[in-house]
């Protein structure tokens, strides 16, 4: 009478899984403590009770779509008509319209100015 073995049990691939998500986690830990960390007495200014204005040499975009410079109302050709081919800066209102944004930025390109770099408030959580 021939014997048939009993059948082969086929391994489980998901240790070899377990042990590459293991493996990089361990490595993310590591990468990232590599960074040398601030030193303990050091104390980072705090800019929580400053007024927020805009940048002197600024352009302003405001909700209703309309531009200042300075306090003063402007458009688009008259500021770029005073100013160099340099970059400039516009600094939009949070409810501005973003097709009114896009209409100025590129009518600044337009006139000259070599990039627009929009002004915008940053938070640290």
């Amino acid at each position: 009478m021939i014997r048939t073995s009993p059948p082969r049990r086929n391994r489980d691939s998901t240790i070899a899984m377990i042990n590459v998500v293991f493996l990089m986690l361990i490595f993310f830990l590591i990468a990232g403590t590599i960074a040398v960390p601030l030193e303990p007495d050091l104390e980072l200014v705090d800019t929580a009770g400053l007024q927020g204005r805009e940048p002197p040499d600024a352009l302003v975009l405001h909700r209703d779509g309309r531009l200042s410079f300075r306090g003063q109302p402007t458009s688009a050709q008259a500021f770029m008509a005073g100013h160099d081919a340099g970059p400039v800066r516009v600094v939009p209102d949070r409810n501005a319209a973003g097709p009114r944004l896009i209409e100025v930025t590129g009518a600044l390109r337009r006139l000259g100015a070599s990039s627009v770099l929009l002004v915008t408030e940053r938070a640290l959580e």
